[in-house]
């Protein structure tokens, strides 16, 4: 299978692996269905032995539908149907939820099928990585509607993957846009002892908060890459947005050893983080430095601070578009402890959707969250279960609905 979608165009490997499997197990329909940028629908971007012309594809909305339910519990669904056995199964790849294998078989499945299926559906996803560096196939299908330009340039400031999942860790940020576009990102990177974050919110809003954020975050990345210390890296982004007149921007800067457990931070003018801690949310309450980029000499460094992290511990880092005046009536810190069951991926969409709800869908401001669960040092080794949803957290994602 692997050589087939290796042989094919870029934006027909997806096709070559339904087309295998439609041969392999008799399906009568094979299709591939990923996950649109908003986390709230999926797009069927094909279906072996359908007729399909054009570029559209048929979009679902997820809440509610069994699609949602296999990507929250990330378990294979299975049902017996007028015209054969459908399943459903999880495309993912270290806690990405990329999209959904959906089959329509002849017979029900024995467990060397749904082996067989759910190794096809992992290759799948290596497939799609692998395969969207070439194509704007699956970039398209992620979104609803053509974005703005300053749109198209936030997007491309996010990272590839919105979720990550380690041995000593599990996150996953999610942006809502405001209708103005106001310059939020975030951004993530692992190396062989660090993992690093940051959220940043520039000033303005429209092209001028795009091009902002892209000088504030390729300073970042740039400084990063370099092997930069923290402190060094927030005097890059600093200097870069006040040489090329960019305005000014807040941010927090996050690492944390991956094998001492030892957490840095540095606030430039931004919101505190929530610290969840055997069910109970606070702020973590720290020094607040200058923001990136402000015309007047700043009055010292940045200052790098430790801040405690123990195994089990959830980390919220915000922009301010999630306090946002209107949606007062959201108590972050009590939603953050109804989610505490649910995977980072979950929750930080249940967060921002939140926020959104309670605007009535009209964020004057962007709101942005990374969600970060600390597993500890001790950790060797990844548990692909992590995140598997149960009954209980079921429940208190929909007790989370506003």
């Amino acid at each position: 299978m692997l050589a087939a979608a290796e042989t094919a165009s870029p934006a027909q490997a997806v096709d070559v692996v339904e087309e295998d499997l439609r041969r392999r197990f008799q399906a009568t329909k094979v299709s591939f269905l990923i996950v649109d940028l908003t986390g709230k629908a999926v797009a069927r971007l094909s279906t072996v032995g359908a007729v399909e012309g054009g570029r559209e594809a048929e979009r679902i909305d997820l809440f509610g539908s069994v699609y949602e339910q296999v990507i929250r519990t990330q378990r294979p669904y299975q049902e017996a149907t007028g015209q054969g056995q459908r399943l459903i199964l999880p495309v993912t790849n270290r806690g990405d939820a990329i999209g959904l294998l959906e089959l329509l078989l002849p017979v029900a499945p024995g467990e060397d099928v749904l082996d067989a299926v759910g190794e096809a559906a992992h290759a799948l996803a290596y497939i799609v990585i692998a395969n969207g560096r070439f194509t704007d196939l699956y970039t398209w299908g992620k979104r609803s509607r053509p974005p703005s330009l300053a749109a198209e340039i936030q997007y491309q400031l996010l990272p590839q993957s919105l979720s990550c999942e380690a041995a000593q860790f599990a996150l996953s940020g999610n942006l809502e846009p405001s209708e103005d576009l106001s310059g939020d990102t975030f951004d993530f990177a692992l190396d062989r002892d660090t993992l690093h974050l940051s959220v940043t919110d520039t000033m303005g809003h429209h092209i001028d908060a795009a091009l902002a954020a892209t000088v504030l975050v390729g300073a970042l990345r740039g400084a990063r890459r370099a092997g930069a210390g923290l402190a060094e890296q927030a005097h890059r982004a600093d200097q870069a947005l006040a040489d090329h007149g960019r305005g000014h921007a807040t941010g927090q800067l996050l690492r944390i050893n991956l094998h001492t457990g030892r957490a840095q931070l540095i606030n430039a003018g931004h919101p505190w983080p929530l610290r969840m801690r055997e069910g109970a949310v606070e702020e973590i309450v720290c020094e607040v430095d200058h923001p990136f980029g402000l015309p007047v000499p700043a009055p010292h460094p940045y200052r790098v601070q430790d801040i405690e992290m123990r195994p089990g511990d959830r980390l919220l880092m915000l922009t301010d578009g999630m306090l946002e005046r209107r949606a007062e009536k959201i108590d972050l810190p009590a939603l953050l402890e109804r989610t505490r069951h649910l995977h980072p991926r979950e929750t930080a969409l249940t967060l921002t959707s939140a926020v959104l709800d309670a605007v009535g869908g009209r964020l004057k401001d962007d709101a942005t969250v990374i969600c970060l669960d600390w597993h500890g040092p001790q950790e060797t080794r990844r548990h692909a279960s992590y995140g598997a949803d149960t009954g209980q957290a079921s429940a208190a994602r929909a007790k989370a609905q506003p």
